[in-house]
């Protein structure tokens, strides 16, 4: 990151009441039941120095007489869910125990996880950060380096996908709260694994959302497709940035997280001459000097443009990472044959070359899906960003769970397709990120569910079915309202020692010892990186001296390739006496084409 030159953003006084309300005349706050008139400070802040804010009180405040009682929009937790009390949490208690220096994420392969699915928990309906530190060990025989959260900012209900959410401090609460988040960002430092978390600043969702009731927050000027805008650039914007970075310095330094996700940042929308990621961006800097470990900032954006990873010197937003969707377009479609909606223009192996390489399809080029010309190139030469600023992905909660049913990828293909899919990905040039049960191939779909009241579920039900009505979907739409909807989506962790499923299992784990054991596997230089296509169906990954060969058949590979040495296999193959590797068919391939190995070979 670019050298700090952050604006300073007012610490947050965690042992006094204050609260942001420039519309309002008399703020009240009532603490433990006791109602006290707040003082009125200057821009628009109003304090109660003579009443300290002891850890475990609870409190709320009144805008105007007759008005209700409101939860703090800095609250770090929300014992009674988002329209309750808040209570006060004392951040210094939230610091782990284990010494940490932390870890460059860049190139490290990430886990993605849903806390509430990941573990059935004690009691079958639902996991918590306590029941997913039992299972952080077989991440880390798995060979995972960080694991990131989806969301865990209070949302309504007990189960969601978290990009509803509204407190943006605290966490959630059927999840632990935030001690219990503490606990389990400590156990998985003592284990070696970093923690990030996914964040959403574009928006709340539509229960418990108070902002606006407490000041300008959001801004007509600018639209989202879940209404106003975040005020990133109009009247009292500086108040609501800070309000913005203070959650991000919370997560970052007090909760002593590595890293955040940051959702949707296409649509903060900032006409700023200092854009809110670059303020970010440097603020973060700022931090990783008072914390001496490194921070990362990972952002998802649909504007295909390396301006995102590049750093806020040179006139770049300064994210450290961001996700490549066409990366995943291009490797679903060419080994599933999907061409409908954003798949149209990919599919082909001259397009996942394409994608393998260069990261962006579109890239200053017509995307049909958008109907326009989308994107800018990635510079392989470019001395600011290379493959490991782009997250890469055969699953994430995003295209698994904007299916109707939910389903894997894997749920339509053999397990030498899904072996061949997931090579290309682990043993690229981005960062590679997994996603909860692929590494096993789970049978467990991971479908959209709330847990929203019974004024607003049944709307979502309705809509959610209407979506994909729309779109000609013949089959059953899960009821994201319906507990089975979520708990259909808990990981069965006891199948991964089965069959196939253990099979997979130790690929996964085979292609990531690989990649740690190989520096030419890891590396991030796509200068060094190119696709050779054997044929539409079989493509060979250069990864320096060393290849990918994937085939996703169906029969034999043609065209088969020569090898000095193959170190792992998934699917019938035979290497001939010349060197050449036969492929019977569908499957994956690691070869040394060149120089010596320094490993044993793997074989499943």
């Amino acid at each position: 990151m670019s050298t700090p030159v952050a604006r300073p953003v007012p610490p947050r006084a965690y042992d006094r009441y204050e609260v942001w309300a420039p519309s309002s005349r008399d703020v009240r706050i009532r603490v433990d039941g006791v109602e006290h008139a707040m003082h009125p400070g200057p821009d628009g802040w109003f304090t109660l120095e003579e009443v300290p804010a002891v850890p475990g009180a609870r409190y709320a405040f009144r805008l105007a007489t007759g008005q209700p009682w409101l939860p703090d929009p800095r609250s770090l937790r929300q014992v009674d869910g988002v329209h309750g009390d808040s209570e006060v949490v004392d951040p210094r208690a939230l610091r782990g125990r284990t010494a940490w220096s932390g870890r460059d994420l860049r190139g490290a392969v990430l886990y993605e996880l849903h806390v509430g699915t990941f573990t059935a928990g004690d009691d079958g309906r639902g996991g918590t950060f306590d029941s997913a530190i039992g299972r952080l060990d077989d991440l880390v025989a798995l060979g995972v380096d960080a694991v990131e959260l989806m969301p865990v900012a209070t949302f309504p209900g007990d189960r969601g996908w978290g990009y509803d959410g509204v407190g943006l401090y605290a966490t959630h609460e059927a999840y632990g709260g935030p001690a219990a988040l503490a606990r389990f960002v400590d156990a998985a430092h003592a284990r070696g694994l970093a923690v990030v978390l996914d964040v959403v600043h574009n928006h709340l969702g539509p229960a418990g959302n108070y902002l606006g009731h407490f000041g300008p927050y959001f801004t007509e000027c600018h639209r989202t497709p879940w209404g106003e805008a975040v005020n990133l650039d109009q009247a009292g914007s500086g108040t609501v940035r800070d309000f913005l970075l203070g959650s991000a310095r919370q997560w970052l330094v007090d909760v002593g997280l590595d890293g955040l996700r940051l959702d949707a940042v296409h649509e903060l929308h900032d006409d700023s001459a200092r854009h809110f990621l670059a303020e970010l961006a440097e603020a973060v800097s700022a931090w990783e000097a008072e914390t001496a470990r490194p921070l990362t900032l990972i952002a998802e954006s649909d504007r295909n443009d390396p301006a995102t990873v590049t750093p806020t010197a040179e006139g770049g937003l300064g994210m450290d990472m961001q996700w490549a969707d066409d990366v995943h377009h291009g490797v679903h479609a060419w080994i599933t044959g999907e061409r409908a909606g954003y798949y149209a223009d990919f599919g082909s192996a001259e397009v996942l070359s394409a994608v393998l390489t260069r990261m962006f399809l579109h890239a200053g080029t017509f995307s049909t899906f958008r109907g326009a010309v989308w994107g800018a190139p990635v510079d392989p030469t470019g001395a600011h960003y290379d493959g490991h600023s782009f997250v890469t992905f055969l699953q994430d909660h995003d295209q698994v769970g904007n299916r109707a049913g939910g389903d894997r990828i894997h749920h339509r293909l053999s397990p030498a397709q899904h072996a061949a899919a997931i090579s290309l990905i682990l043993l690229g040039p981005g960062t590679p990120m997994l996603f909860q049960g692929e590494e096993w191939a789970t049978s467990a779909p991971f479908t959209f569910f709330t847990d929203h009241d019974d004024e607003l579920g049944p709307l979502v039900s309705a809509g959610r079915a209407a979506e994909f009505a729309e779109m000609d979907w013949d089959g059953d739409v899960p009821d994201p309202q319906a507990r089975t909807t979520f708990t259909a989506s808990i990981l069965p962790w006891g199948e991964r020692g089965e069959g196939e499923h253990a099979r997979m299992l130790e690929w996964y784990r085979t292609l990531i010892a690989l990649r740690h054991e190989h520096p030419a596997l890891r590396a991030g230089d796509l200068r060094r990186t190119r696709v050779e296509i054997l044929a539409e169906g079989t493509v060979l990954l250069h990864r320096g001296e060393l290849a990918v060969l994937a085939h996703r058949g169906p029969g034999p590979a043609p065209r088969p390739p020569r090898a000095r040495e193959v170190l792992a296999s998934f699917g019938e193959l035979r290497r001939a006496a010349c060197g050449t590797v036969h492929m019977a068919d569908a499957g994956a391939a690691i070869l040394l084409l060149d120089g010596e190995s320094g490993g044993r070979p793997h074989a499943t």
